[in-house]
């Protein structure tokens, strides 16, 4: 039995690392604390399933950016979700305070400048590490990364150059 014990103890080691990584990421996408919340149980579900092994916490972590982002566009993407209307769930949704206010404009972005936004200015990631983890070429993250900046500059009211 150690063997059971020691990968339950080793990925309690990483869900305490990587949660609130993961529920920025997962929030960003779904804007609310109970589909946040499912779509962080599904991120470490997902994990959990595939018993992938890291190389180290920047690997472990750029994974489960990929993996939550992934689950999220895919629930977004469901049928049922489109046919929701969000005016009837305004009254009853608790959302956490964000006090970063360009925090709050990064999430409006399209998805695929957020993805890089995110990794490269909150995760410290480079362009390579993000190209690799996205599965996409170094130079489209360059592109994203620039294309964000200046869609973020006419967003906060100046001009874009």
């Amino acid at each position: 039995m150690p063997s059971l014990r020691s990968e339950r103890e080793q990925f309690i080691e990483v869900y305490s690392r990587q949660v609130d990584t993961v529920y920025r990421v997962c929030y960003s996408f779904m804007k609310n604390k109970s589909d946040t919340e499912d779509l962080v149980q599904e991120t470490f579900l997902k994990l959990l399933s595939t018993k992938k092994k890291f190389e180290n916490e920047r690997h472990e972590r750029a994974w489960l950016i990929v993996a939550a982002s992934n689950l999220c566009k895919d629930s977004l993407k469901k049928w049922w979700r489109k046919t929701e209307n969000i005016d009837d769930f305004l009254d009853i949704a608790e959302e956490p305070k964000q006090e970063d206010s360009i925090l709050d404009i990064i999430l409006q972005l399209p998805d695929d400048y957020k993805d890089a936004v995110y990794m490269y200015y909150y995760e410290g990631y480079t362009t390579v590490e993000i190209a690799r983890h996205l599965n996409c070429p170094e130079a489209t993250v360059r592109s994203r990364l620039m294309r964000a900046k200046k869609k973020l500059q006419v967003m906060m009211g100046g001009a874009a150059r």
